[in-house]
């Protein structure tokens, strides 16, 4: 909820669940979010962000057991929901010598989604970015047949601690390069929607990514693949479908 320190320091909601018994504010960067009960059997909502751009409904109840759970949630929706690709574009590129492996950590982008729990159901009543200013659609590949993607340029991390809060969350990603020759790679095209969302507090982390750079036939590519990481961090809802194919193939430069 939204809090002032003595230095009059805003400090922002962090992820997680809240009981909506009577009226509850929500704040983040760029985005204030209100719940106002209007009856024992309805609440209102009311969301405003940086751009004046205001939602408003209004949430039937059937019971005074209403929660709803602020969670990050993959970063599909804004400016519109048109594909489950992610386009990442590094700020530097990884170089990685010939018949060798490597790990790092990156930021990716994400986005909160407001659920409504209720009979043990999440449903998704909103979905905001606090950064829409950088969101932005790219295409990988050519223009009649390549896959349009949300494009992000992101930069390296130190660990799963150096989550950027409410704006970027962090993701491993494990490189393997079985060619006979050293290879750089600037980018990652993959569908993000099989990765899971993780939160604690106002951190975020991403299921990671393994690229595995081949031969196939004459050409030489990239192989990225989901993997899943363990941790007690709380597992972030979502109502997205899992793509069909679970990996992605790059040609390298």
């Amino acid at each position: 909820m939204k809090r002032m320190s003595d230095n009059s320091e805003t400090i922002f909601s962090n992820y997680g669940i809240y009981d909506l018994k009577d009226d509850l504010e929500l704040l983040l960067p760029n985005t204030s979010i209100k719940f106002h009960r209007i009856s024992d059997n309805a609440f209102s909502y009311f969301r405003k962000n940086s751009e004046g751009k205001i939602v408003e409904k209004i949430i039937p109840v059937q019971s005074n057991d209403l929660k709803i759970e602020l969670a990050p949630i993959r970063p599909l929706n804004h400016p519109a929901r048109r594909t489950s690709h992610i386009f990442l574009k590094f700020d530097k590129n990884i170089h990685l010598s010939a018949n060798s492996a490597a790990s790092i950590f990156i930021h990716c982008p994400i986005e909160i989604g407001i659920f409504l729990i209720h009979d043990s159901i999440h449903d998704s009543l909103d979905w905001i970015t606090c950064n829409s200013l950088n969101s932005r659609f790219g295409l990988y590949g050519s223009p009649d047949t390549g896959t349009l993607c949300k494009y992000a340029e992101v930069s390296s991390a130190t660990d799963y601690s150096d989550s950027n809060s409410y704006f970027e969350g962090v993701m491993q990603i494990v490189l393997e390069n079985n060619l006979s020759s050293s290879q750089s790679i600037s980018k990652v095209v993959f569908p993000i929607t099989d990765n899971t969302l993780y939160y604690e507090d106002s951190k975020t982390i991403i299921d990671g990514i393994k690229i595995t750079m081949k031969k196939r036939a004459a050409v030489n590519i990239a192989d990225v693949n989901t993997t899943s990481i363990e941790t007690d961090w709380s597992m972030s809802p979502t109502w997205e479908d899992k793509t069909a194919n679970t990996h992605m193939e790059m040609e390298l430069e």
